[in-house]
C-alpha cells in the first residue's frame, strides 16, 4: 500500500477544511436571529454540600425508571447522589472530584486532586456506591474531565480522560479475576489547548471533545481508528460564541439524534443533528429568573429513554457551577424537542451487535527499529523437527529483513534495503541441498532479494546470483509457488497493476537467479497474493476492486475470476491488502484476506467456488497489555503445528498502528485454535 499514511493525513486536513468551510458558509448565509427559544426545567438538585459542580450523570434504573439516581462531581465533597426530586440521598468521598460519567451501575470519576480515575458500581438495592478499582489509575496529571464508552463491535469498556495541557488519554478497563476493573492505556491523543467535556455515543462508536478555546470536534472512539478528527462547530466563526462547555447526546435513532453542546458565553445549549451529519439545528435556553438562572454552565448529560412521569422521553441534565449554590438541573427532552419543533426520537436503540468474530493475540514481536509506515509483511519458518526453532521472517520496509523467534524476539536483522513482502518455499535443490528458499521484494535495487535460512541457527544468507533486477518501477507485493514438478516461482507487483512472474533457477555456483516467464496487469495497484501450491491457483488482491483467482502455471494466461469483490461484500472495505492460505489436507482449508478499511480479516473457502466463510478482528487483551491488530498490510498463516498452545498452526499479522503502548509497527499472532473456534470452522 502507497503511503496511506501520508493520505490520510492529507485527507483529514480537507476534512478540516471543508467541515470548517460549510460551517463558515452556514453562519454568513443564515445569521443567527435573536433566540426566543427556551425551557423551563422540571427540577433542580439542592446545592452540593462542598460547593462545585462541574459534572452529573444519571444512573438509569431499568427495574424502576422513576427511581433512577442522579450523580453529580461535589469537588472535595467527592460524588453525591440525589433523587429525580433533587434531594440528597448519599455520597462516595474521595479526592477532588471533577468529572464524572455512568454505564449501567459502573461510574467514572475524575480525580483532579489525586490526578487519577476513580471505579465504583452503584448498587440500586442499598443506595451506595462501592469501589471497584484493582489499583490506583494514574494519569500523570491533574485532569480536567473524562467519559465513558462502552464498543458495540467487542463490548470493551474505555475511559476517556482529559487535561489542561490538551492531553486526550484513551483506557481499557477490563475485569481482573477478584471481580474488580483494572485500566491500561490504550491511545494517547494531544490537542493543541485545554479540553475539559467529551461524550461518547456507544451505537456508532463517535466521541466528541469540546476544546475549550477552539470548538467541537468528532473522533472515532475505537482505540486501533486512525485518530482523524472532524470539526462539527467551531468558536466565534461558526455557531459558538466564546468558550465551548458541555456536550451530551440523546440518541433516539433514526426518528432524531442528537448533540448537545454548552455555548456557554451566549447562555444557550446548542443542538445539532447526528443524522445529518451533525448539522446545526437550532438552539435554546433555560427558562429561569433572577436567582435561578444558570451562572456557570457546566457538564451536561442527555438520556433518551423513559424516565418516569414527566420524563418519558428522557432527561437532559446541566450542572450549575455557581460560586454560590451550584447544582443539577434537569430538563425534560420532550420540552426541549417540542420547543425546537424537532421529533424526540425513541427509546435509545441498542447498539447493533458486531457479525466479527474476536480474537486475541498470544504474542507480539518487538517493534521494527524504524517509524511510521514500516512494518509489512511476515512470512512462516516451519523448522521440520525441532519446535523451538520455528521462526518469523518479516520485511521492515525502510531498511530490511528480520528473523524473530516464537516469542517475538528478534533474532537477526539484514539492513539489506527496503523490503517490501517476503515469502518463503521448502525443497528448493541448491548445491546438491534440499533448503528453505526465501524471496524479497527490493524496492531499494529495484529486484528480487533472495535468501536461504539455516534451520538450526534461524540466520538468513544472501544466495542471489547478482542483482536479480524486475524491471518494474517499484517492486511491491510479493508470493511464491512451487508446483508439483518442484519447480519454484516468484511473483511480484508493481503499483501500477502489473504482475510479473519468474522461475527460479539454482546455478552450479549454489546461487539462484530468476528467470522471467510472464506478464499479467490488473486496472489498479496490487500487492497481497498467495499461490496454493497443491492446486495451482494464484490468488492476488487488487486493492480497491476484488480478490482474483488465477492460475499459477505461466501456461495459464491472463485468465482470472473475481471470487470476492469490494463493492458486493459488506465485509470487505479496501483496501484489500494481505493474502494468506490455510492449507488442510485433500483440498480443503481457508483463504485468509486482510480488509484493511475496517481492520478485519476475511475467510473464504479454499475448494469450490471460494465462497465466503466469515470475518474476525483481532481485539485488544487488557490483562496481557497486548493491544488489538489495525491498519494490517501483510500477513501469513500456516495449518502446521507449532508446539503447545499452536497445535492447529498460527495466524500472525502485521500491527500498522500498535497502540498500546505507542510504539513503532510490529506484528502479532493469534492461535489458529482461537479463529477457528469464534468462527466454528471445521
Amino acid at each position: 500500500m502507497i503511503h496511506r499514511r501520508q493520505h490520510l493525513a492529507a485527507a483529514s486536513a480537507l476534512t478540516l477544511a471543508f467541515v470548517a468551510g460549510q460551517t463558515l458558509a452556514q453562519t454568513h448565509a443564515a445569521p443567527t436571529a435573536p433566540l426566543a427559544i427556551s425551557v423551563a426545567p422540571l427540577g433542580a438538585t439542592v446545592p452540593t454540600a462542598q460547593g462545585g459542580a462541574n459534572a452529573a450523570a444519571l444512573l438509569y434504573n431499568s427495574a424502576d425508571p422513576s427511581e433512577s439516581v442522579i450523580a453529580a462531581t461535589g469537588e472535595l465533597g467527592g460524588l453525591e447522589f440525589y433523587g429525580l426530586d433533587g434531594a440528597r440521598k448519599a455520597a462516595l468521598p474521595g479526592g477532588e472530584t471533577y468529572g464524572v460519567d455512568v454505564r449501567e451501575d459502573l461510574i467514572a470519576v475524575l480525580d483532579r486532586k489525586d490526578g487519577r480515575i476513580r471505579l465504583s458500581r452503584y448498587d440500586f438495592g442499598t443506595g451506595q456506591a462501592r469501589d471497584v478499582e484493582a489499583r490506583p489509575l494514574m494519569l500523570g496529571y491533574a485532569g480536567e474531565g473524562l467519559c465513558l464508552h462502552k464498543s458495540s463491535r467487542d463490548g470493551s469498556m474505555y475511559a476517556f480522560a482529559l487535561g489542561g495541557d490538551g492531553q486526550l488519554d484513551q483506557w481499557l478497563l477490563y475485569p481482573t479475576a477478584d471481580g474488580k476493573l483494572d485500566g491500561r492505556l490504550v491511545r494517547r491523543l494531544h490537542l493543541s489547548s485545554e479540553a475539559k467535556y467529551c461524550v461518547a455515543d456507544d451505537a456508532s462508536g463517535a466521541l466528541y471533545v469540546a476544546q475549550q478555546a477552539i470548538g467541537i470536534w468528532r473522533y472515532d472512539a475505537d482505540p486501533e481508528a486512525e485518530a482523524v478528527a472532524t470539526v462539527v462547530d467551531i468558536n466565534r466563526l461558526g455557531r459558538i460564541k466564546g468558550e465551548v462547555g458541555g456536550l451530551a447526546i440523546l440518541n433516539g435513532g433514526a426518528q432524531g439524534d442528537y448533540l448537545v453542546a454548552a455555548n456557554a458565553d451566549a447562555g444557550d445549549y446548542n443542538v445539532y443533528d447526528r443524522n445529518a451529519d451533525d448539522r446545526f439545528l437550532g438552539a435554546f435556553r433555560i427558562q429561569a429568573n433572577g436567582a435561578d438562572a444558570i451562572e456557570g454552565p457546566a457538564g451536561l448529560f442527555g438520556l433518551r429513554a423513559p424516565i418516569g412521569q414527566g420524563l418519558p422521553a428522557g432527561a437532559l441534565l446541566i450542572t450549575d457551577d455557581r460560586k454560590v449554590g451550584a447544582n443539577t438541573r434537569l430538563l425534560s427532552w420532550r420540552d426541549v424537542a417540542a420547543a425546537l419543533k424537532v421529533s424526540p426520537g425513541q427509546a435509545a436503540p441498542q447498539a447493533a451487535p458486531g457479525a466479527l468474530a474476536l480474537v486475541r493475540a498470544t504474542m507480539e514481536t518487538r517493534p521494527v527499529e524504524h517509524g511510521g509506515d514500516a512494518a509489512d509483511d511476515p512470512a512462516i519458518f516451519v523448522h521440520p523437527t525441532d519446535p523451538t526453532k520455528h521462526a518469523i521472517i518479516a520485511t521492515d520496509k525502510k531498511g530490511g529483513l528480520l528473523v524473530y523467534d516464537l516469542s517475538g524476539k528478534p533474532l537477526q536483522y539484514l539492513p539489506d534495503g527496503k523490503m517490501n513482502n517476503v515469502d518463503l518455499r521448502g525443497g528448493f535443490k541448491l548445491g546438491g541441498k534440499s533448503v528453505t528458499l526465501i524471496a524479497a521484494s527490493d524496492r531499494t535495487r529495484k529486484a528480487i532479494a533472495l535468501y536461504t535460512i539455516d534451520p538450526d541457527t534461524r540466520m538468513l544468507t544472501s544466495v542471489a546470483d547478482g542483482l536479480q533486477a524486475t524491471g518494474l518501477s517499484d517492486p511491491y507485493g510479493l508470493c511464491m509457488y512451487r508446483n508439483r514438478k518442484g519447480a519454484t516461482f516468484v511473483f511480484i507487483s508493481d503499483p501500477d497493476g502489473g504482475v510479473r512472474q519468474w522461475k527460479l533457477v539454482a546455478t552450479p555456483a549454489g546461487k539462484v537467479r530468476a528467470e522471467q516467464v510472464r506478464d499479467l496487469k490488473f486496472a489498479t495497484q496490487t500487492e497481497g497474493c498467495v499461490a496454493d501450491d497443491q492446486t495451482g491457483a494464484l490468488y492476488i488482491a487488487e486493492e480497491d476492486t476484488a480478490l482474483w483467482k488465477l492460475g499459477a502455471e505461466p501456461s495459464t494466461g491472463a485468465a482470472r475470476k473475481a471470487i470476492a469483490r469490494v463493492i458486493d461484500n459488506p465485509a470487505l472495505k479496501d483496501d484489500l491488502e494481505g493474502v494468506g492460505l490455510y492449507a488442510q489436507p485433500g483440498g480443503k482449508g481457508y483463504l485468509v484476506l486482510s480488509s484493511q478499511g475496517n481492520n478485519s480479516y476475511a475467510l473464504f473457502e479454499r475448494e469450490g467456488d471460494n465462497a465466503y466463510v466469515g470475518s474476525f478482528a483481532v481485539i485488544a487483551d487488557g490483562a496481557t497489555g497486548i493491544d488489538g491488530v489495525s491498519e494490517t498490510d501483510g500477513l501469513d498463516v500456516t495449518s502446521a503445528s507449532l508446539g503447545a498452545g499452536l497445535e492447529a498452526g498460527v495466524f500472525i499479522a502485521q500491527d500498522g498502528r500498535n497502540v498500546s503502548p505507542p510504539e513503532n509497527q510490529n506484528f502479532k499472532l493469534v492461535p489458529w485454535s482461537a479463529i477457528a473456534a469464534k468462527l466454528e470452522l471445521r
